[in-house]
């Protein structure tokens, strides 16, 4: 797709009572994705165990979902929404995205964060620290993976990780980019500025969004790097539009988001059951968006 911004599709994981226990992803793989991603951009999904209402219902892992989708789906982007990092040992995120990056043709973006789901970690006996190591430990992982994608037997010592010649070919190329979600103002937003290729940040209001882009492009600079080249991207979830008039609030709200400085929408639609709003939103809101001003 050409344009300057771009359009993402967030696919659910989850199966409840409202998708009859069968993952949300699973129905749209087969009724709605064939359609919608010859439209859209970039293809996400989040990376969580069990759901938020029961821990019952159907719920699929991250990165195994993603991969799935990324044979599926040959011409689309690929991001997770986003990693907790804690989930899995730093040198084995790395030669995952490493490994997912050749075998998609480097369609893949590390979409990476802090983590925050305490009841999640606890569940599954990993250790949850405070805020502050939680960054910190971030801040390793990027490291270390940057590491391990470009240098052949890379060594690594930190406060919180280490690694010791640990090679992870082949070597993709190109390297994978590095999405952080956060909207700390503290830490997070600067560390974004300072290692991220894309930024997912959370749009409250006009005033906060400013402040905390503002954040970012002052941390970039301080870096030594051009505030331009981390792409901008935030979260939106609501329903396809189902008539024209949805279609003109859609294009409406997007359109100042986009003035805002926002480049890249990852858009959680739900579950739609229907191929009519999709096509609605592809032939009257992207082309709105994209159209200049």
């Amino acid at each position: 797709m050409t344009g300057k911004i771009k359009f993402g599709w967030l696919s659910p994981v989850i199966g409840n009572r409202w998708s009859d226990q069968q993952p949300i992803v699973v129905y749209q793989d087969e009724h709605i994705l064939p359609t919608a991603m010859a439209h859209f951009d970039s293809l996400w999904i989040a990376d969580h165990f069990y759901g938020f209402e029961f821990k019952t219902d159907p719920f699929l892992e991250g990165w195994t979902t993603l991969t799935w989708l990324a044979a599926r789906y040959p011409n689309v982007q690929l991001c997770h929404h986003v990693l907790g990092h804690g989930y899995r040992p730093p040198a084995l995120t790395a030669k995952m995205a490493a490994t997912l990056q050749v075998l998609s043709g480097g369609r893949f973006t590390l979409g990476i964060g802090a983590g925050w789901r305490d009841d999640e970690y606890r569940a599954y006996g990993y250790a949850f620290p405070s805020t502050k190591v939680r960054f910190e430990q971030l801040e390793e992982v990027i490291s270390i993976c940057r590491l391990m994608w470009t240098q052949d037997e890379p060594s690594f010592e930190g406060r919180h990780f280490r690694i010791d010649g640990a090679s992870a070919p082949p070597l993709p190329d190109p390297v994978p980019r590095i999405c952080i979600g956060s909207s700390g103002e503290k830490v997070g937003l600067p560390m974004v500025g300072r290692l991220a290729d894309m930024w997912n940040g959370s749009f409250c209001d006009d005033e906060v969004w400013t402040r905390r882009l503002g954040i970012v492009h002052a941390s970039a600079e301080r870096a030594g790097r051009n505030p331009a080249d981390i792409e901008v991207t935030t979260t939106v979830e609501r329903a396809l539009p189902e008539t024209d008039a949805d279609a003109e609030q859609w294009v409406e709200m997007l359109q100042h988001k986009a003035d805002l400085g926002v480049q890249h929408f990852v858009l959680d639609f739900g579950h739609p059951k229907s191929l009519e709003p999709v096509h609605r939103f592809i032939e009257q809101v992207i082309p709105a968006v994209y159209a200049p001003r």
